[in-house]
C-alpha cells in the first residue's frame, strides 16, 4: 500500500482510498469474514462516507485472506442474538453489508470474490455492479441449510439477475456453485486463476477510470433510480447526475479529445 493512501481500520473492516479508487476489505478471517452487528454498522458508515466523496470513482470490495470473500452473518454463538422473526423485523434498509439493497451509491462497485461468497456474502455480490472471481470461489444462498432465509435482497435480487430456473435451482437447494457456473448464469463477469485476480480487477478498474467520471456516475444513478420505470419513462427522468453529466466539462473534453485524436484528460482528475 502506498504511503499516500488514505486508510482507516475499525472493527476489522478496512477502507483505503488511493488515486480515486476505494478498497473495502472485510477482515474477520477467524469466521471466514462473516459480518456481525459491529461490522455491519462499520460497512454502512463506509458507504455513507464514499457517497459523500466526489473524488472516489470506483470501489472494490473483497474479503481478507484466500479462503473467503464473506460467508454472511456471523453465526457463532456470541453473535447470534435474534430469532428469525426478530432479524426480519429489524432489517437494514440498505441490505446486507449496507450494500445489497443500497440505491444511493452512484459509484461503480466491483466485487473481488476471492473465496466463499455465501449467504449475506452472496447478497453483497448481488449489490455489486461488476463481479470478478477466482476460479476457486464458491457462491450460494445457503440460509435454508440452517433454517434461515436470504432476507437482505438475496431471494428477490437473484431471480431478477439470472434466469428463473437457475435462480430457483440455487434458492431451493441452498447449494454452493462454482465461479464458472455462476459466470455461465450471467452473474459473474470474469473468472481467473486466483493468482491473477488482482490483475483482472485492475483491468476492469482501468477501463472504468478511462471513462468520464460524470458519465459513469450518471449511468449508475440512472440504472439504480429508474428500475421501476419503463425504458421510455426512464429516458425522460431528470436525475441530478444525468443533468450534471450533460452540462459538464467532461462532456466538452470528451468531444475535443475525440476530434484531436488523443486520450481525454478529465477535468479535476
Amino acid at each position: 500500500m502506498s504511503a499516500t493512501a488514505e486508510k482507516a481500520t475499525v472493527d476489522q473492516v478496512t477502507l483505503t482510498i488511493e488515486k480515486g479508487v476505494a478498497t473495502v476489505v472485510i477482515d474477520r478471517q477467524h469466521v471466514l469474514n462473516a459480518v456481525d452487528g459491529t461490522a455491519q454498522a462499520r460497512l454502512n458508515g463506509i458507504w455513507d462516507q464514499l457517497e459523500a466523496n466526489p473524488d472516489v470513482r470506483a470501489v472494490v470490495i473483497t474479503g481478507a485472506g484466500t479462503r473467503a470473500f464473506c460467508v454472511g452473518a456471523d453465526m457463532s454463538s456470541s453473535a447470534v442474538d435474534k430469532t428469525g422473526l426478530q432479524y426480519w423485523a429489524g432489517l437494514d434498509p440498505n441490505g446486507f453489508g449496507g450494500l445489497s439493497l443500497r440505491t444511493s451509491l452512484d459509484i461503480p462497485v466491483i466485487a473481488r470474490v476471492n473465496g466463499y461468497a455465501l449467504g449475506g456474502g452472496m447478497e453483497i455480490v448481488l449489490g455489486a455492479d461488476i463481479v470478478i472471481a477466482a476460479d476457486t470461489a464458491r457462491f450460494g444462498l445457503t440460509e435454508p441449510r440452517v433454517g434461515r432465509l436470504a432476507l437482505d435482497g438475496g431471494i428477490h435480487q437473484l431471480v431478477r439477475r439470472i434466469p428463473y430456473t437457475q435462480a430457483m435451482g440455487l434458492l431451493l437447494t441452498g447449494r454452493k456453485a462454482a465461479a464458472a457456473e455462476m459466470q455461465s448464469m450471467g452473474l459473474v463477469n470474469e473468472v481467473v486463476p486466483a493468482e491473477e485476480l488482482d490483475a483482472a480487477v485492475q483491468r476492469w478498474l482501468d477501463q472504468i477510470l478511462a471513462c468520464a467520471p460524470t458519465s459513469v456516475r450518471a449511468v449508475k444513478q440512472m440504472v439504480t433510480q429508474t428500475a421501476h420505470l419503463t425504458a421510455a419513462e426512464a429516458r425522460g427522468f431528470r436525475l441530478p447526475a444525468l443533468m450534471a453529466a450533460l452540462d459538464s466539462e467532461d462532456s466538452a473534453e470528451g468531444v475535443r479529445a475525440f476530434q484531436e485524436k488523443r486520450p481525454p484528460v478529465w477535468p479535476g482528475h
